[in-house]
Order: C-alpha cells, then sequence, then structure tokens
C-alpha cells in the first residue's frame, strides 16, 4: 500500500495514511471511463421533447381547395405535412433515454478516475471538513488554503452547513460518499476526501 498525507483545512500536514493500490494505484481503463460518462448523461435526459402528427394537429375535414383548375398540386388535407401547420414527420416523441450498465464496469470505471486524479497529485486527503457557522468566506477561505482550482469535496453524510457554504463558490462541489461518481470525478479538477469518505470508498470498492 501507498501513504498519502493527511492535511488540515489550513493546508498543513497532520498525519499520513495508507491508500489501497487496487483503488487508487489500479490501470487506468478510459473506454470505462467513457462508457459510464455516457451512462450518466443519458440517464439525466428528460426525454420530453415532443412533436405532433398529422392525426393530432388541428384543422382538416375537407380538402383545402379543390382538386383541378387551381394551378396548384392537388392537396387533401391541410393537417398534412406539405402544409404550414400541418402535422410533423418522423419528429421526436417522449422516451426514456435511461440504460445501466453492469456493476463490475462502474466500479472499474470508478476505480480508474480515482486513479487518475492520484496519478496527476490532485487527490489530497483532510482530516475533517466542518465549519461553526454557513459561510461562503469560511469555506472559499479553507478552498484558498488546499490551493484548489476546481475541487470535489466528498463528505461522509449529510452536513448542511457544508453544503449551504459551498453554493456560491464557483466550481465547487460537495457531494456525499454515498454519490461519488465519475463524472463528477473527472469535471473537477482536483478531488479532496475527508478520511471518514476514504473508509467508506474503501470499504465498498475494495470488497
Amino acid at each position: 500500500m501507498a501513504r498519502a498525507d493527511v492535511l488540515n483545512v489550513q493546508g498543513e500536514k497532520v498525519g499520513d495514511v495508507e491508500i489501497r493500490d487496487e483503488i487508487f494505484m489500479c490501470e487506468v481503463k478510459p473506454h470505462l471511463i467513457h462508457d459510464v460518462i455516457r451512462m450518466q448523461q443519458a440517464n439525466h435526459r428528460r426525454g420530453t421533447s415532443s412533436t405532433k402528427t398529422r392525426k393530432e394537429v388541428s384543422g382538416g375535414g375537407r380538402k383545402p381547395f379543390r382538386q383541378k383548375g387551381t394551378g396548384r398540386a392537388r392537396q387533401g388535407s391541410s393537417r398534412s405535412p406539405l402544409q404550414v401547420g400541418g402535422g410533423t414527420v418522423f419528429g421526436p416523441h417522449p422516451r426514456d433515454y435511461s440504460y445501466t450498465l453492469p456493476k463490475k464496469v462502474r466500479k472499474s470505471a470508478l476505480k480508474s478516475a480515482l486513479t487518475v486524479r492520484n496519478s496527476e497529485s490532485n487527490l489530497k486527503i483532510i482530516d475533517k471538513l466542518a465549519l461553526d457557522r454557513i459561510s461562503t468566506k469560511a469555506f472559499y477561505g479553507v478552498v484558498k488554503a488546499l490551493k484548489l482550482t476546481k475541487p470535489l469535496f466528498v463528505v461522509d453524510g449529510r452536513n448542511e452547513i457544508v453544503e449551504k457554504s459551498v453554493r456560491n463558490i464557483p466550481y465547487t462541489k460537495v457531494l456525499k460518499v454515498e454519490g461519488l461518481n465519475v463524472y463528477d470525478i473527472i469535471r473537477h479538477e482536483q478531488l479532496i476526501l475527508t478520511m471518514d469518505a476514504l473508509k467508506k470508498i474503501e470499504e465498498v470498492l475494495g470488497s
């Protein structure tokens, strides 16, 4: 096992901890990262786009003009796709875009994403993340002390004070460890784990 520094919210080293090689130093599989991100984005699609076919638009009932003598092409209905205000051919309709990948694939992709951040030295471990009160300024001080630019903080359990303090800081996000995902890890430049979150990640992905 490799060892990693443990920092406090002031950016000072307060110890070190062993991290598991099979999670943070595994073989990176870019194709699995790509597949899982595609799945996540597809699952977030609302799929509510809708158009009306000729049977759903209003109008019709009789021929818009007589068959012969007008010099125009014959038409049988004002609901025809050829007419202004007519139906749409092969347009989108509400559908479910979501799908899933095997659990083994999702776990492997998550390990690959964690390894990418660790190999870039963009993985930091802190002893705890706690504030006395809701304060954007105080949390931004933590971001500056740790020299972060676009960080993703992962904590164990819900912390309303931290969650509300981070809301107005651009490119910064706090996630519960249960919600850790490949897309957010890749989207943010730095990954910061609390000690409790690290233990839970190793417990889940190491099994």
